[in-house]
């Protein structure tokens, strides 16, 4: 068992340092997210599985806080409203419970982060067309060939690997890096009252494109 422990992590730290070929790409990403709140859209995030559990948990890194005590920032998951997800998926086919939420609370000029660690779920491919044609940033956390989605997303992160787990393990590393990025771009506004107030101050201290 205890070797078994060693070539785990030996292989968890060989695919997190392939990753650093990503760098660029992580730090567009970031960059996309912090100009999405600063001219006061949104960030959402979706995923099936282990990549729903990463969905939720990122959006509340956002709206409650990462690291640093300051105003929420809007961000939402597409994973969690069971009511909605079981609807859709009986009413239209379960390809569609991203893209129906999608339409209905998307605004143009949001940023979409899906994760899929083949990049081939249905829901998720559908989610990107709908993002698309709403005018909705896409950004795509994938691993090896980042698969249907590679092609079709703004900015795609397909982690060097096919194996499923050290794909997830590297998709937290880079989701916990993306939110550090976006938390310290806005760790000096505080608390606002409201919404109005903090995109009012996004604006004088982030450049947005």
């Amino acid at each position: 068992m205890e070797r078994d422990i060693k070539e785990y992590l030996d292989q968890a730290s060989i695919v997190t340092q392939s990753a650093k070929v990503m760098a660029r790409d992580i730090a567009k990403s970031a960059q996309a997210c912090i100009e999405t709140i600063a001219r006061g859209n949104k960030i959402i995030w979706c995923g099936n599985g282990g990549s729903a559990a990463d969905a939720q948990h990122m959006a509340a890194e956002l709206m409650g806080k990462y690291k640093k005590d300051r105003a929420p920032l809007p961000s939402i998951s597409l994973t969690v409203d069971t009511s909605a997800i079981t609807a859709i998926g009986n009413d239209y086919g379960f390809e569609h419970v991203f893209s129906r939420q999608l339409m209905g609370i998307g605004d143009a000029g949001d940023l979409l982060m899906c994760i899929s660690t083949s990049g081939n779920s249905a829901n998720i491919v559908e989610a990107v067309k709908t993002a698309t044609d709403m005018g909705i940033t896409t950004v795509a956390l994938t691993g090896d060939t980042g698969g249907r989605i590679a092609d079709m997303v703004n900015i795609l992160l397909n982690v060097p690997s096919t194996e499923t787990n050290h794909i997830q393990e590297v998709h937290l590393k880079i989701e916990h890096m993306i939110c550090g990025f976006i938390e310290d771009a806005f760790a000096d506004i505080g608390r606002p009252e409201s919404a109005g107030n903090l995109v009012a101050q996004a604006r004088n201290t982030i450049k947005v494109a």
